[in-house]
């Protein structure tokens, strides 16, 4: 693939990658905490709106393809980021495998994942801290800047703070789940409540109904819900460079993480809908799960107190967001896709507190947009809804660009030393693209998931204009473009400094 002769760069000004410097410090346990903090809130919520398209055998069948769809886009970024450890994760795998724009496309499929993301999560914590403070919907606004303030606050005070706590929060939730594990065992009856969904799709009072009652079809309507069970695991690669040691910890954490999530999402997918008082066909509808699991086994009476609990696993995934959130704009800020200015970092934490503030500040303006133009009840309803598939849809673009990366990595860039090498290989790295593929097909047979494309869509356009205009015309050589010229150079034989791209 020869590279593109439209691409120029710029020579970076003297102290330039020093204002730019991150701290190396995260270990195995941190990476994985990262990547399963990234995860878990879509354990207590989210998952369960699968239950009322596919009802419990579709949603079942559907997370067994999304589990494989993950194994085999994690063991690729296994294999891919220790061979390219930079903080630029999809970009630079997309970079060195495809070029600057398919780089840049990638990056901006992110992008939108990482900025919205946090935004529909601390709305979810707004709505319960609201629930439990008992504040009025007006109120709503000042709970997301409450959130926004404290854990960007956390992440820019230093790179050891904001691992330590990943770690905390991300154990107390899990610990949260394992507890709901156990106190659900006793008193679950799997086929009298998961099994409550009519052929109709009507609730059965006493249970015993169809394994698949929707067919075949309820299994790929819901798969997009499947997603929420391991969405976020690929941000793991985007501390590569404050790894102490990406080559080895990368993978292992990676690989820990993913098995990790796979365990307790089918815990959760066989206890929660089988207690008495829940079922499937009610927790097909509802908001909070896995507070409606603690419910059935506690009693309304500790409601306020659950829902404290309950708010453990969002916090896990809005902290460690922010954290992706800013790495991956500082990344492609760094190397001048985005404004040079955004990767700055600070002086003595050496945290990219310039890309945090802008990312939180982009969400929380959405947000507030959404929220005063169309109402506290409409504006939530699009927050909650449109956002989160705007997120999803970027997500599942970005899967499969980095699938393809490494399969062309693998073709093209063979010489590049490889610490891990995914056992899944090609085939593994081709099944993810097809699950994404089939899983984008039913997400855009949703009119609620079709009004998020075109808010992806609008934010493509500007920022490939952004990129077209001014961004290919002064790239800077930052690690992950150097790497991907070197390599291109390797194989191609391109001769003399890098002026072009």
């Amino acid at each position: 693939m020869a590279e593109d002769r439209s691409i120029a760069y710029r020579t970076a000004e003297a102290g330039y990658f020093e204002k730019r410097g991150l701290k190396a410090y995260a270990g195995v346990w941190s990476l994985w905490a990262l990547g399963v903090g990234a995860v878990i809130s879509g354990h207590y919520s989210g998952w369960n709106l699968g239950l009322a398209s596919g009802g419990w055998g579709g949603l079942f069948i559907a997370t067994v393809l999304i589990a494989i769809m993950y194994l085999g886009l994690t063991f690729s970024i296994a294999e891919m980021s220790p061979a390219l450890p930079h903080t630029g994760a999809a970009y630079s795998f997309a970079r060195t495998a495809m070029g600057p724009w398919g780089g840049f496309v990638t990056g901006l499929c992110e992008n939108v994942e990482y900025v919205l993301t946090p935004a529909v999560i601390v709305f979810f914590i707004g709505s319960y801290l609201g629930a439990i403070f008992e504040t009025p919907a007006a109120f709503q606004p000042v709970w997301w800047v409450l959130g926004y303030v404290l854990f960007v606050g956390l992440n820019i005070i230093g790179v050891e703070l904001s691992f330590k706590v990943t770690v905390v929060v991300t154990l107390m939730a899990l610990a949260v789940l394992v507890i709901f594990w156990i106190s659900a065992f006793p008193s679950i009856d799997f086929a009298a409540n998961a099994l409550n969904i009519g052929a109709d799709g009507a609730p059965l009072p006493g249970g015993h109904g169809p394994f698949l009652p929707f067919g075949i079809t309820g299994i790929f309507t819901a798969l997009p819900f499947a997603v929420w069970l391991f969405l976020a695991i690929e941000q793991l690669p985007l501390a590569a460079e404050e790894s102490v040691d990406p080559k080895r910890d990368m993978p292992r954490g990676i690989i820990l993480g993913m098995a990790t999530l796979i365990l307790s999402a089918f815990m959760i997918l066989f206890l929660n809908p089988s207690l008495p008082g829940v079922g499937s066909a009610e927790l097909g509808a509802s908001g909070e799960p896995l507070l409606d699991g603690f419910k059935a086994i506690y009693g309304e009476g500790l409601a306020k107190l659950l829902a404290f609990v309950a708010i453990i696993g969002l916090v896990a995934s809005f902290h460690t967001i922010i954290f992706a959130q800013g790495r991956q704009i500082y990344s492609l800020s760094r190397a001048g896709y985005f404004p040079p200015a955004l990767s700055v970092t600070h002086d003595t934490r050496k945290t990219p507190h310039v890309a945090m503030i802008v990312g939180a500040l982009v969400g929380l303006a959405i947000m507030l947009v959404l929220f005063v133009g169309l109402g506290a009840e409409a504006g939530s309803a699009v927050i909650g809804g449109t956002l989160l598939n705007m997120a999803v849809f970027g997500a599942m673009c970005s899967y499969i660009a980095q699938a393809a990366s490494f399969i062309l990595l693998r073709r093209n860039k063979a010489h590049i030393a490889r610490p891990f090498r995914s056992p899944f290989g090609v085939p593994g790295a081709a099944v993810t693209i097809v699950i994404a593929v089939v899983t984008l097909v039913f997400q855009l047979s949703d009119p609620t998931y079709r009004v998020g494309v075109v808010g992806v869509a609008i934010w493509f356009a500007l920022g490939i204009a952004y990129f077209a205009l001014v961004g290919r015309h002064r790239l800077i050589l930052s690690p992950e473009e150097e790497f991907a010229l070197e390599h291109a150079e390797k194989r191609e034989g391109i001769v003399g400094g890098p002026a072009t791209a």
